[in-house]
Parts: C-alpha cells; sequence; structure tokens
C-alpha cells in the first residue's frame, strides 16, 4: 500500500508560524511590551531562516493579524504560505456566509486567493458536510486552493475528508493542540487517522502558550490568562521532564528546551507553528528544525510526558 499524499503546500515545510499574537491584546497583550515594528522583526527573521508558512484567522486581533501580516507581505515581496480561518458563529448560517468571510480575509491579507482555507472550528447548527460542500465552491473557483479543519475531534474529521473525497478532493490539515503536555489526539486516534489519510496535523500552541520553554515555575509562576491553565503546582511537577529536556538539548549542540519540544512535535510528523512577538523568538523558533532527536530521546519524552499526565495534571 502506497504511503498517503500530503497536499502539495506541505511540501519541505517542517515548521511555520502562529500569528495569534499579532495584533492579540486579550491574551498576549500586543501594545503592551512588544510592537508592530517588533512582529515586522519577527516576520523578517523567519524569512530569513527559511520559513514560509504562516498561520492566522480573522478573529486573532478582531482582523489585525490579517491586516498585519497583508501589510508585511505587500511591503516586502516575500512569496510565502498563508493559512487563514473562518469562525463559524452559529449566526452565519446563510450560503454566502463563507464567501463574504474568505473575501474580508482576502481584503485585509491583500491578496486574490488563499493557499490553506481553514474552519477554525466546530459550532453548531450546521455540520461538517455543509461547510465542506461550501468549501468546495471556493476551492473551484480558484479562491483557494487547499481546504483545511481546525479543532476538529476524529468523528468531524472523517465527516469532512469523506464529504470532499466524494467529490475528487481530499482535506488538506486538521489544526489542533498538540505538544508534550496535550497529547489527546494520540489517545483518541486522530493524529493515526490523519497520518492514514495524509491530512497534515498543524500543531498549534506546540510550546503549550510559553509552558514548554521551561522558563516558567512555581517561582515564576505565568500572568494573565493563561496562569488559570497552568498554575504553580502543575509548573512544579514538570521540573522533572523539563530537566531531562535540557540534558537532551545539551547532547545537541546545546539546543534549548523549546527547541527540543518543537522538534519532539516535528518527530512526531505533525508541523509546529510556534508564535513569534519579535526576532529574538523567531530566532529561537528557528534552532529547533534541521536536526533530529533521537529515538531514544522520543521515547524518554513519551514517558516522562506520559508520566505527568498520570500524575493528573493533564
Amino acid at each position: 500500500m502506497s504511503e498517503p499524499v500530503e497536499h502539495h503546500i506541505f511540501n519541505g515545510i517542517e515548521m511555520g508560524v502562529g500569528t495569534w499574537a499579532w495584533g492579540d491584546r486579550l491574551v498576549w497583550g500586543f501594545g503592551n511590551g512588544y510592537s508592530e515594528n517588533d512582529v515586522r522583526e519577527a516576520f523578517l527573521t523567519s524569512i530569513r531562516g527559511g520559513i514560509r508558512f504562516f498561520d492566522t484567522a480573522e478573529v486573532y486581533g478582531q482582523g489585525k493579524s490579517e491586516r498585519i501580516l497583508g501589510e508585511l507581505i505587500e511591503q516586502t515581496g516575500e512569496q510565502v504560505i498563508i493559512a487563514t480561518k473562518m469562525m463559524p458563529f452559529p449566526w452565519r448560517v446563510f450560503k454566502g456566509s463563507l464567501r463574504i468571510a474568505l473575501k474580508n480575509s482576502l481584503q485585509r491579507l491583500k491578496l486574490n486567493r488563499i493557499a490553506l482555507y481553514q474552519m477554525h472550528v466546530h459550532l453548531p447548527p450546521l455540520n461538517p458536510k455543509t461547510w465542506m460542500n461550501r468549501m468546495l465552491d471556493l476551492h473551484e473557483e480558484g479562491l483557494i486552493d487547499a481546504i483545511g479543519v481546525s479543532n476538529y475531534d476524529l468523528t468531524q474529521t472523517i465527516e469532512a475528508n469523506e464529504t470532499l473525497k466524494k467529490h475528487g478532493a481530499r482535506l488538506a490539515s486538521n489544526q489542533v493542540e498538540y505538544h508534550l503536555l496535550d497529547r489527546h489526539i494520540e489517545r483518541d486516534g486522530l493524529l493515526d487517522y490523519c497520518l492514514a489519510e495524509g491530512i497534515k496535523v498543524i500543531a498549534y500552541s506546540p510550546l503549550a502558550m510559553g509552558v514548554l520553554t521551561g522558563k516558567y515555575t512555581a517561582a515564576n509562576p505565568l500572568r494573565g490568562t493563561r496562569a488559570a491553565r497552568y498554575s504553580k503546582d502543575y509548573l512544579a511537577k514538570l521540573q522533572p521532564m523539563f530537566n531531562a529536556m535540557a540534558r537532551i538539548g545539551n547532547e545537541h549542540e546545546g539546543k534549548t528546551t523549546a527547541q527540543v519540544a518543537l522538534n519532539w512535535v516535528v518527530q512526531k510528523r505533525a508541523l509546529p507553528i510556534p508564535g513569534a512577538k519579535d526576532g529574538l523568538q523567531a530566532e529561537q523558533n528557528l534552532g529547533a528544525v534541521g536536526w533530529r532527536l533521537t529515538a531514544d530521546e522520543m521515547t524518554m519524552l513519551d514517558e516522562l510526558s506520559l508520566q505527568v499526565q498520570k500524575s493528573g495534571i493533564l
């Protein structure tokens, strides 16, 4: 049996950039500690490092992320692969709602077509089949190159993919949270299904909103909305895993804990899209690719992750 083929837009891509923080004030505090100039440096540094895949969404910063990205593309003239997402709010039920959302995203991004257009999440009342049929219309018009979903569970992913396959198309990707502290897609069969079908798993928050950088501890906890999810007790129990990641990093010419965490995602055949608020963070992200964790190191990280899960904090 031949290996399933992923969509061509992912050819040669090991990592991308998530742009949730580019314009978002509520969660990331855009404008307080980092600015549009910092984001520009993150973009340019990523491009210089060979990163060409940028993921955004219409709801990030209420459209500001798309606007910033569109301006950067226009100013620099760089050829990049853009993925964005439509939020299927319950009131967006009429047939033209998807087209309107796409047109608005295209206008903010200053593009004529989108490489990857994704449903941001599954929300009632419309089912995945309905949305995929509407996506197909836009695909046939040449407005989008590939169709993806985000936050779809296994059942929803299968329904979306099977709907597209009936029309000679295939689901290109499913963007989900995936990292050492959240491996639900391994347990529920979603990762295996996507790998078997050639559906690229795009891993958002691959550093667990910064937790896997190792810089947060019980003595230096997270603040704001992230603190509710990752408590001081949680951070304290992660220390053995962080220590092991630091040792592993040292065996690979001094790679950081964050770079080890991102490389783990890559070795799982997923596409991590870490955020980058400035050029320094982008530079650090770049150090996660171009090398490989060994099989033994992957096994060790898997086991440490499972131990965290068994402690009842995953």
